[in-house]
């Protein structure tokens, strides 16, 4: 994998990683945008949601899941989160490898800027 999050995978480049397992890497995002902002990375290389397939069906619920966990060991379970996954260019995706955003620990606000 040749993106920043390939390098975190590979150990080339430290992360404040908070889970692993044998299908993600989880760590703080380096900027966030919440209080609670951590990625969910498939140790698999997926550039974006549009080049997974059938076949991805069970690394996609795995991901949801080990959202699921964080949210909760972070205590924001409860009072509410925010997951988002952004694809290509005009969906905001900056790093072309599938990752998941896991955002909480204040009200979140509109989903989207309504213009």
């Amino acid at each position: 994998m040749t993106t920043i999050f390939g390098k975190i995978i590979n150990g080339e480049i430290p992360a404040d990683i908070v889970y692993r397992d044998e299908q993600v890497v989880c760590f703080r995002d380096i900027n966030p945008a919440a209080p609670v902002h951590i990625l969910i990375v498939p140790l698999k290389e997926v550039a974006t949601l549009n080049d997974l397939g059938d076949a991805d069906q069970a690394l996609l619920g795995h991901m949801l899941l080990v959202a699921k966990r964080l949210a909760k060991e972070e205590g924001i379970a409860d009072s509410g989160y925010r997951l988002i996954v952004n694809c290509n260019a005009d969906g905001g995706q900056e790093v072309y490898q599938l990752h998941l955003h896991l955002m909480g620990g204040r009200h979140m606000g509109p989903m989207v800027v309504r213009r």
